[in-house]
């Protein structure tokens, strides 16, 4: 199908719209699972992001062309978009004009932005390159929260790192 017929991705938006933005992510959860192969059906973005002061600020900027609202709290919430109100947490459950949206400046048993960055591979998502966790660092979160989905995408992840072992160069 030629391109201008073809409708992009929720994730293909999110991807650009925070490349525009400067914003430093990297793309976890199962979104990251499909670029690497696998075939679970996920409706929510997971990133992870770098939490710095200048970051946040884009990130702020993002977030608020993507008009979010607070998964799970009450519609009359008030939430501040800024960098501070970023600052002053970690993980954020959104839901936003393109669907459920999850930040993330902490990812457990790994840590932040800097340490799975340091592993992060490449993708083309639409027309931006972005950055996307290690498959065998997704293994890990994978393992390590251990809820019934999880282990469904355990026995995918770990036959694509299979298969990738078993490629010749």
């Amino acid at each position: 199908m030629p391109d201008q017929f073809r409708e992009k991705s929720y994730l293909e938006c999110v991807v650009e719209l925070l490349a525009r933005h400067g914003v430093e992510f990297v793309v976890i959860g199962g979104q990251a699972e499909v670029l690497h192969g696998g075939g679970r059906v996920t409706l929510d973005i997971d990133v992870c992001y770098r939490r710095v002061s200048a970051n946040l600020q884009r990130l702020a900027e993002a977030l608020k062309e993507m008009k979010p609202t607070l998964r799970g709290a009450p519609p009359d919430l008030p939430f501040i978009i800024d960098a501070q109100s970023l600052a002053l947490g970690s993980n954020f459950t959104f839901v936003t004009r393109f669907g459920d949206v999850d930040f993330l400046g902490d990812v457990e048993p790994l840590g932040g932005y800097d340490e799975i960055m340091n592993r992060a591979v490449r993708y083309k998502v639409g027309d931006a390159e972005v950055d996307v966790i290690d498959l065998d660092d997704l293994i890990r979160i994978k393992e390590h929260i251990n809820r019934p989905k999880d282990r469904d995408s355990l026995f995918q992840l770990r036959a694509i790192k299979e298969s990738r072992l078993d490629k010749p160069d």
